[in-house]
């Protein structure tokens, strides 16, 4: 996987696709899967925004049948299931309890309504072949037996707790970059650290747009047939330079912050409902997350970041209404921040607001063709608006392809067969490397190229840090999976950087091999041991 700047600047691509977060990398994916040329460009890193800062979670949104928003929980809990089936070692059942404090036999009984709903919606969960990705439906447990669970949940009040099944992504980033990487053995070409400036405008008709190549400082033109923007929250702005007015389609964008803490429960996920909204404890990596605040942001979406108040804030939300959490700021191993693009639908607040999408054809909004906006959006659902983006842009293109396979089209890594027995396998296999099991999820079938070479020369065996990356991992980051910067390799292609910051000898350990590798120089090798540093520090910190 090669960043080809010469193919995307000479050839005309049936598809330009700007955005290389979770709904570009799935539209590229899917429309190289139907035969389309493609080109896929992402001005930072593939997953570096809010497809990777979010709680990594595959659900179908239970709150939101609050507000009857059916049709969009059945098509999470359908997609769901697609993310189970095509990436088994990344995306995996996860069990919820939702403790029921006082409020006396109404509030249990509307929970019961909402979960025995959710169940009927997600009556296919148990159709899959590997019977460790089946979900089992929801049932209540008395207080006892959840405080024997999860300890946790003591608490003034506490009858019992609903247990209920979602699923859970290992590594957000590396799924995605996993649609990246099945685009581009496809045939489409992706290129990170490009962005876009300016559309080419031909008349009223967009061919392409010009790129800033944010590495060398060049410019060059990309030319499509059809130009697709899946920028997140940054495609209102760019609409209003690019076309030179207001963008007709306004977002919302909504600031949510994680945090992570040493371990909170034995394995269940919690779901905590207040009057103000709820929040998770969420199992991960031999630690807990908590997630996630919902506030509306009005800055800039390159600036978004979690400062000290924001930390304060959430804690205390989380120890008044789990009194038995009892976190403190030392507790906080790392922290992130993300940014929900909404749909502006008129709600009063973004925790009401729809998490719907839109697809926008400019040749109607703004008498504009060539150009094709999506907005909005989950996760959960981003395949399904991909597939649905890619049948209106062959409709537009009057173009003859395939038929989209994506729903059960397995992902690179993703020819595992079952899952604890691909483990199991891998542990016998390799049972001499410690962290296999981390390994396994992160890379899936394609673990085996990076075992071999672990082996192909000495010192690529060697352990990184606490998380059980090995060296080789970086080498082949940058020789296979574009990574270009210290920080593609530490915060996406390996988990260096997930669970905060690994330490000043893994960074040098880290930076020297891609200096040996890339011809950094030692300046250029410190400046990026210096950003990578603003990933663990809070708003306003000092260096």
């Amino acid at each position: 996987m090669k960043r080809d700047l010469d193919r995307l600047s000479r050839d005309i691509f049936d598809l330009l696709v700007i955005g290389g977060g979770i709904t570009g990398a799935c539209i590229a994916r899917d429309a190289a899967l139907r035969g389309l040329s493609v080109a896929l460009i992402e001005k930072n890193d593939f997953a570096h925004a809010t497809s990777a800062h979010n709680s990594k979670l595959i659900h179908g949104g239970l709150r939101y049948l609050r507000n009857f928003e059916l049709s969009l929980v059945r098509e999470s809990l359908k997609e769901r299931r697609v993310w189970q089936r095509t990436a088994p070692h990344l995306v995996s059942p996860l069990p919820f309890l939702v403790p029921v404090y006082g409020g006396g036999w109404q509030a249990r009984a509307t929970l019961a309504a909402g979960l025995t709903l959710y169940d009927i919606l997600s009556f296919d969960r148990g159709w899959l072949a590997d019977p460790a990705q089946r979900l089992p439906g929801h049932r209540w447990i008395g207080a006892k037996e959840a405080l024997a669970r999860e300890p946790r949940l003591q608490g003034p009040g506490l009858q019992g707790a609903f247990l209920y099944y979602d699923a859970q992504m290992y590594a957000p980033e590396r799924l995605a970059f996993e649609n990246v990487l099945d685009a581009t053995l496809q045939g489409s070409v992706a290129a990170n650290h490009l962005e876009a400036e300016n559309l080419l405008l031909r008349g009223e008709k967009v061919e392409g747009v010009t790129v800033h190549d944010m590495l060398a400082d060049a410019r060059f033109d990309i030319r499509a047939r059809l130009t697709i923007l899946a920028v997140g929250p940054w495609a209102d702005i760019f609409l209003g330079r690019a076309l030179g007015n207001d963008a007709r389609h306004k977002l919302v964008r909504s600031k949510g912050i994680h945090l992570i803490v040493p371990a909170m429960t034995r394995g269940d996920a919690l779901t905590v409902a207040t009057r103000h909204g709820h929040f998770f404890v969420l199992p991960w990596r031999g630690y807990s997350i908590l997630g996630t605040t919902d506030t509306a942001f009005h800055g800039s979406p390159d600036e978004v970041g979690v400062s000290e108040a924001d930390i304060d804030q959430f804690l205390g939300f989380v120890n008044e209404h789990l009194p038995a959490a009892r976190l403190a700021r030392d507790d906080v191993r790392h922290f992130y921040a993300g940014l929900r693009p909404l749909v502006d639908d008129g709600a009063s607040d973004t925790y009401g607001a729809s998490r719907r999408a839109e697809l926008i054809d400019h040749s109607s909004s703004d008498n504009i063709d060539g150009l094709i906006s999506v907005i909005g959006g989950k996760w959960t659902t981003s395949r399904a608006l991909a597939e649905k983006t890619v049948d209106h842009a062959v409709r537009k293109l009057n173009a003859l392809v395939r038929t989209c396979t994506t729903s059960h089209a397995l992902f690179p890594g993703g020819r595992v067969g079952r899952i604890d027995a691909f483990l199991a396998g891998q542990r016998v296999t390799y049972d001499r490397v410690a962290g296999i099991d981390h390994l396994s999820r992160l890379y899936g079938s394609r673990v085996s190229e990076i075992l071999t070479l672990a082996n192909a020369q000495p010192g690529f065996a060697k352990t990184i840090g606490a998380t059980g990356e090995i060296v080789a991992q970086i080498v082949y980051a940058m020789r296979e999976e574009m990574a270009l910067t210290l920080e593609d390799v530490v915060m996406r292609r390996t988990g260096l950087g997930q669970l905060g910051h690994p330490g000043e000898k893994a960074l040098e350990t880290v930076a020297g091999a891609m200096t040996a590798e890339l011809g950094w120089s030692e300046d250029h090798k410190h400046a990026e041991m210096s950003g990578v540093g603003q990933e663990f520090r809070t708003v306003g910190a000092q260096a």
